[in-house]
């Protein structure tokens, strides 16, 4: 199956000279949709995956229905100050200025083996962020699935040694 006959561009958002890659279409579609959750499934169904991180918004989308795929929890990273319990934070890079993540201090213990997941792998740094949660706890972090990479913004050199599965690539 071609996912990115799903994939719709659309120029100049959310700013000129950006091209916004909507998942839309994709997750309206019962076929494309569930071809790429099983696919990525696959990809990590022998890595024993107890944990799957998504962060908000598009990251609980993924994260969620992988979790269950693959028959692990799923831990939400949000945000500051939209968690009801007692978080952790990473801090992550954007073009100007820095943001964080937070999800809660005992959403991922130390034996865990978790899946960092979300729809795009861009610059790679709230990738990184969720990576940095995770292992913060002692878990291990043992890959990164997403279902499109911006290879041209090499964000995967932020990311380490860990397993990364991208299942468009954009050049």
């Amino acid at each position: 199956m071609n996912l990115e006959s799903y994939i719709r561009d659309i120029p100049d958002f959310p700013k000129d000279g950006i091209v916004f890659k909507d998942i839309t279409p994709l997750l309206a579609s019962p076929e494309g949709f569930r071809e790429a959750i099983n696919t990525l499934a696959e990809e990590f169904a022998e890595d024993g995956i107890t944990k799957v991180l998504g962060a908000e918004a598009r990251g609980f989308i993924f994260g969620g229905a992988l979790a269950y795929k693959l028959g692990a929890g799923f831990v939400p990273a949000r945000k500051p100050g939209k968690l009801p319990w007692d978080t952790t934070a990473a801090e992550y890079a954007l073009e100007y200025g820095t943001d964080s993540l937070e999800m809660h201090l005992d959403a991922i213990d130390p034996e865990d083996v978790v899946l960092i997941v979300d729809d795009v792998l861009a610059t790679g740094g709230t990738a990184a962020a969720k990576a940095q949660l995770a292992a913060s706890t002692g878990a291990e972090v043992v890959g990164l699935a997403f279902l499109i990479e911006l290879d041209f913004l090499q964000g995967r050199r932020k990311l380490g040694d860990a397993k990364i599965v991208s299942l468009i690539h954009v050049r």
